[in-house]
């Protein structure tokens, strides 16, 4: 068994579609797995890839690491943005940043964005019914998996609604940014949609600093005192990291939690029968079938994982989606399972860059799963569903449903297949 060959057959269509047995090998086999052409150690167990994470000793890579491994980045507006970024930054940096940008993401905010998603959720489920009437198929992704995060994330922010359409697109070019490797195409897209976001945020804050409101970017003017205060450029890439990784991540999972229950009714049953269960299933969905499937540090100093040399300066690749697989961590870890509780699934990364829209993008796929599923009993897998062609970012592209029959009769769920998402479940 060849480990380069296991972690390449992930960049095939076959496993895109289906990484988990390749995932599972190389866990059972080469745990820490450096590949020369790739020069990074992979990392495959739950326990290694917490410890990593949650490690002060191994960075992100940021500007400083762009001086040596992209000595081109200046000619990048969108390394500009994504490697001086919270998302890239280091100590001591990283905690001024999320200090204050942690304003605009208390309890309190997150909670009172609940009515907001619960409407812009309802409109949104008002014209996927219009599409599937007459037992039409319609893309879930184009007309809710993708609009309702844009829309919230606007609504966060403070985008108006008429400007939230072409974030689509634009987040869907920055967020090129996330494939470990990327070509020119990739670059130029991210590029020009970050000059894009760039200037929209600028004349939005201009808005602001005239006409304050209730949103984040407000908050973000108002935060700090004298030098303890973001800087304007700040203020900007941190709307437009919160816009793209708000949108692109959180869409990813609402087309996974939807396929994951679609495909396994037991569990539909369960939920429905129990919706406070809502929560968790999404947890779990998020688990099983991990949106970003891995995420990178470097060693500052040298040390040693699981017996395996590391030397100061080496890239460490976690993956995510193996860790959320991990027997030792996750009993039957094959199964998807809308009861299991107590689960510390890595999908929003551990340690010093947690996901700070964590407990936002749960809020959304709570109410999303709970009323897509209340309002359409008879929701049904109506094709085969496209996944984007991308490594870093699991989602669906094209996920086709049906609400009811042609002749108006509810739909019974029905069990498509799966392919990759039901392997040993």
């Amino acid at each position: 068994m060849n480990p380069q060959d296991l972690l390449f057959s992930l960049f095939t269509p076959e496993g895109r579609e289906n990484p988990f047995p390749a995932l599972e090998a190389l866990r059972e086999n080469f745990p820490v797995y450096y590949d020369k052409d790739l020069d990074t150690y992979f990392l495959t167990t739950y326990a290694d890839c917490q410890a990593v994470l949650t490690d002060s000793s191994f960075r992100t890579p940021d500007l400083a690491w762009c001086e040596d491994h992209l000595p081109d980045w200046r000619e990048h507006p969108a390394a500009d943005f994504f490697y001086a970024s919270m998302l890239r930054a280091n100590q001591p940096d990283h905690t001024r940043l999320r200090r204050l940008i942690g304003a605009g993401f208390t309890p309190r905010r997150v909670a009172a964005l609940s009515t907001a998603v619960e409407e812009l959720t309802d409109s949104l489920l008002d014209a996927f019914a219009e599409a599937t009437a007459d037992g039409a198929a319609a893309n879930f992704q184009e007309l809710v998996g993708y609009p309702l995060p844009v829309a919230v994330v606007g609504e966060l922010i403070g985008v108006p609604a008429e400007d939230r359409l072409r974030f689509q697109r634009l987040g869907g070019d920055a967020s090129r940014l996330l494939e470990p490797v990327r070509t020119e195409e990739d670059w130029a897209r991210a590029d020009a949609a970050v000059i894009e976001l760039r200037a929209y945020f600028e004349d939005l804050l201009q808005r602001r600093a005239v006409e304050p409101r209730e949103d984040l970017a407000t908050v973000l003017l108002e935060t700090g005192e004298g030098q303890d205060r973001l800087t304007r450029k700040e203020v900007v890439d941190t709307l437009l990291l919160t816009f793209v990784a708000g949108f692109e991540t959180t869409a990813a999972m609402l087309g996974i939690a939807t396929h994951a229950l679609l495909t396994h009714p037991e569990q539909r049953a369960a939920l429905e029968a129990d919706p406070e269960l809502a929560a968790q299933a999404v947890d779990e969905a998020l688990r099983w079938d991990t949106p970003v499937q891995m995420t990178e540090r470097i060693a500052s100093v040298a040390t040693e994982i699981r017996g395996v040399a590391v030397p100061a300066g080496a890239n460490v690749t976690t993956v995510l989606a193996a860790a959320n697989r991990d027997p030792a961590q996750f009993t039957d870890p094959h199964r998807f399972d809308v009861r299991r509780s107590g689960s510390r699934v890595m999908s929003f990364s551990a340690g010093p860059h947690y996901c700070l829209g964590a407990a936002l993008a749960r809020l959304e796929g709570s109410i999303a799963v709970t009323r897509l599923f209340a309002r359409f009993p008879g929701l049904a897998l109506a094709g085969t569903p496209v996944r984007r062609e991308s490594f870093s970012l699991r989602m669906y592209e094209d996920l086709p449903l049906t609400t009811t029959t042609a002749a108006g009769s509810v739909a019974a769920p029905a069990r498509a297949a799966a392919g990759a998402t039901t392997t040993k479940d």
